[in-house]
């Protein structure tokens, strides 16, 4: 299949779980953890079965690895990467700041991939050496080059009651920088740092499904993704640095300093 058609496939999945998400949304529905503070909704449930069923009757036979059922199929030529619902501790609070995540991956480089949020009508979309749109125009990232002037967004992982990863870095940059946001999903982050919203993201401990559409983004729109160390990135290394090309050495600089410092009131 050609990467054009990846995206359309990947788009009409997309649809269809956008459209459970818009329809249950603050209508009430079944919640359960995964761990502490790691939910789960019925409604990450049906949006991934209804993906699922759509990359079966487009795409026979590819592999899917999805948040929720992990891997099924098998195969060399690539699969596809989900997250039926990023966001879903916001969709559970009916706060709304979630989407759809699916990427097309070979050989561990995404070649299509698209981050729709159905609350606010917005589709992000990138095929691989063919740029990234929302809603069907094309989007940069931003040109701010000094973390002075600079917009981030971060997360942390679900585990951090015991992993303390992420503090030491948000109160750094939150200090010399105009401010860091946190949407929590990584996706939707991901796909306003394309279109310039932001003018970077970092986080650490994340997941293929969180990243592999939105870095695709990034990337397309003309920023930098790698890993904390600066090297190449794949969807399935879990940390994560993207921002335009004059932002992003400094970002790296910054939460390398970051890590020597103490979190303010530790002893």
């Amino acid at each position: 299949m050609s990467r054009d058609d990846l995206l359309e496939i990947a788009v009409e999945a997309a649809r269809a779980a956008g459209r459970i998400l818009r329809d249950r949304f603050e209508t009430g529905f079944g919640v359960r953890h995964k761990g502490a503070v790691d939910l789960v909704t019925e409604v990450d449930l049906e949006c991934e079965e209804a993906i699922r069923q759509v990359l079966g009757r487009l795409a026979p036979g590819t592999p899917v690895l999805g948040e929720e059922e992990g891997l099924t199929g098998t195969g060399d030529a690539g699969r596809w990467i989900v997250d039926p619902l990023d966001g879903t501790t916001n969709y559970a609070h009916g706060f709304p700041a979630c989407c759809v995540s699916i990427a097309w991956e070979e050989g561990g480089r995404v070649r299509a991939g698209v981050v729709y949020d159905p609350l606010r009508g917005e589709w992000f979309t990138a095929r691989q050496g063919r740029g990234a749109q929302r809603n069907g125009e094309p989007i940069r990232v931003s040109e701010t080059a000094r973390l002075s002037e600079a917009l981030l967004a971060t997360g942390f992982p679900y585990d951090r009651g015991e992993n303390p990863r992420n503090y030491r870095e948000f109160c750094h940059l939150t200090q010399i920088t105009q401010g860091v946001r946190r949407t929590g999903s990584a996706a939707l982050d991901l796909a306003y740092t394309a279109c310039g919203r932001l003018d970077g993201f970092w986080e650490p401990g994340l997941k293929p499904w969180d990243l592999a559409a939105g870095c695709l983004l990034v990337e397309e729109a003309g920023g930098v993704v790698t890993g904390y160390d600066g090297g190449p990135f794949t969807p399935y290394d879990r940390d994560v640095v993207a921002a335009n090309p004059k932002l992003h050495p400094e970002l790296l600089e910054a939460l390398t300093d970051a890590r020597g410092r103490p979190v303010p009131g530790e002893r």
